[in-house]
């Protein structure tokens, strides 16, 4: 078996996985920018949004944050993964960027 891996086919995005006689491309982990395998942990770096503990790329949770991202009256923060959102609280709706009790 040749190794196809060894001269690096895939995309940046992906890894290579080979195979008896052949090779296949991956995607990498959402957490990744550029991996050498499957998972979290196999990042080269960390994508906006994620840190790097111990060995894995985790989510920041934006929300958890000393300083208050969600600024708006009656609005939350909700987390997501690599990111977050601000959605207006419990009884309120957006109406034009403002949320308003409905």
């Amino acid at each position: 078996d040749i190794d196809e891996c060894a001269t690096s086919p895939c995309k940046d995005h992906q890894y290579c996985l080979n195979t008896d006689g052949s090779f296949s491309c991956k995607g990498c982990d959402a957490s990744c920018v550029g991996c050498t395998g499957e998972g979290s942990d196999k990042c080269k770096t960390c994508a906006s949004g994620y840190v790097k503990e111990g060995e894995k790329c985790t989510d920041i949770d934006e929300c958890n944050l000393p300083e208050k991202i969600c600024v708006k009256e009656n609005q939350d923060c909700v987390n997501t993964s690599g990111s977050y959102k601000c959605v207006c609280s419990e009884g309120f709706e957006d109406k034009d960027g403002t949320c308003v009790q409905t």
